[in-house]
C-alpha cells in the first residue's frame, strides 16, 4: 500500500499542442493527471473538453493506512458496557420470602427451647406455607438432593430438650445438633458436639433407613457413638459466668489451671489419639419413621413421631448466616 503512495508523487508527462509547432514538448509537472491544450482553431469546438482536462482535480492519490478502510475500531463506551454487562438484581421469590421469615423467626429460641407460645404459633403459620409450596413433592425420588450435613435450626421435638437445656451449663457450649445422610448407603448419622474450656466431644448415633412411600422412610438405628474427647492445648476461660441469675467469678480457678498447663498439653494428645467408644442400640426405641414435607437445596423440613416438626438448614447456606 505504502508503494501506491509513492507511485502518485512520479512525474508525469503533459502533451502541448499548438497552431505553429505540433512538435511534442514534455515538461515535468506533478499533477497526476496529464493536461492537453488543443491550437486556437478547434478550440471553439473542443471548449468543454479544454475546460474539462485543464480543471483542476482533487487529488485523488491512493495512500497507506494501517487502519481499516471504514476508519479506526473505537472503544466501547465504558457506561455502556458495565450496563451490558450488570444483570439486574434477582427478585426474591414467595418462597424466598418464607424462608427469611421463618429462619428469621428462630432467633432467640435456642432451636426451638426458649420459644414462646406466640412464636411457636408464628413459625407452624410460616412452615405450613412453606410445605404448601414443596419444590420437591416427592423428596424420596430425589434422594441425591437429600445428600449431605444438615444443621437444626428448630424443633418442637420435646426429646431434645433436656439436650438443649446442657448447652446451658457453665463452661458447656452446645455446638451443632446435625443430620448427614448418604443416600448411596441408605445411612443416616445423627451427631451433637460440645465445647468446654478443656476439650470437645461429639455424641452421635449410626442408622439404616428404609423408603416407604415418596415421603416416608423408616429408620434403624445400629449404634451409638461417644466421640474422643479432643482436649485444647491452651485453657482458656472467661473472666465470669451466669449460673442460675448469679455472675461467677472465674478468675481464682483461672490461677489454678495455669499451674496444670503443661499437664493437660501432654494428656490432650494421648486421648485424642484414642478411637471413639462405640456401643450398639438395641431398645425397642432403636426405630422411628420420618417425613420430609418441604425439601430445597437449603432448607429441609421434616415431620416425625407424635407431629415433631424439624427445620434443618444445608451446611454452607447463606441461611446460616442470616
Amino acid at each position: 500500500m505504502a508503494s501506491i503512495s509513492y507511485l502518485t508523487r512520479l512525474p508525469v508527462k503533459t502533451l502541448h499542442i499548438s497552431s505553429q509547432n505540433t512538435k511534442l514538448s514534455s515538461k515535468s509537472s506533478l499533477c497526476p493527471v496529464n493536461l492537453i491544450s488543443f491550437s486556437a482553431k478547434s478550440a471553439s469546438q473542443n471548449s468543454y473538453l479544454i475546460k474539462e482536462f485543464t480543471k483542476p482535480r482533487q487529488n485523488s492519490a491512493v495512500r497507506a493506512v494501517s487502519e481499516d478502510e471504514w476508519g479506526p475500531e473505537k472503544e466501547p463506551d465504558a457506561s455502556t458496557v458495565a450496563v451490558a454487562e450488570e444483570e439486574p438484581p434477582k427478585e426474591p421469590t414467595e418462597i424466598d420470602i418464607l424462608k427469611k421469615q421463618l429462619v428469621d423467626s428462630f432467633y432467640g429460641t435456642n432451636r426451638g427451647l426458649n420459644a414462646s407460645s406466640e412464636t411457636r404459633a408464628e413459625i407452624n403459620e410460616l412452615i405450613t406455607q412453606l410445605e404448601a409450596k414443596n419444590p420437591t413433592p416427592a423428596p424420596n425420588e430425589a434422594l441425591t438432593r437429600l445428600n449431605g450435613k444438615w444443621i437444626l435450626a428448630y424443633t418442637s421435638f420435646v426429646g431434645l430438650f433436656p439436650l438443649l437445656t446442657r448447652g446451658t451449663l457453665p463452661l458447656v457450649t452446645l455446638e451443632e445438633i446435625s443430620q448427614t445422610i448418604d443416600s448411596e448407603k441408605l445411612t443416616v448419622q445423627n451427631s451433637v458436639a460440645f465445647a468446654g474450656p478443656l476439650a470437645t466431644t461429639s455424641i452421635s448415633t449410626n442408622a439404616k433407613f428404609e423408603v416407604r412411600s415418596p415421603q416416608r422412610v423408616q429408620i434403624k438405628f445400629e449404634e451409638g457413638i461417644i466421640g474422643t474427647p479432643q482436649l485444647t492445648d491452651s485453657i482458656v476461660l472467661p473472666e465470669n459466668v451466669e449460673f442460675l441469675g448469679q455472675k461467677i467469678d472465674l478468675t481464682p480457678i483461672k490461677g489454678l489451671l495455669s499451674s496444670v498447663q503443661d499437664t493437660a498439653s501432654s494428656v490432650a494428645k494421648t486421648i485424642s489419639s484414642q478411637p471413639p467408644l462405640k456401643f450398639p442400640i438395641s431398645s425397642s426405641r432403636a426405630e422411628s419413621w420420618l417425613l420430609t414435607t418441604y425439601l430445597d437445596d437449603d432448607l429441609r423440613i421434616s415431620r416425625g413421631d407424635g407431629g415433631s416438626v424439624y427445620v434443618l438448614i444445608k451446611e454452607g447456606s447463606t441461611l446460616l448466616t442470616q
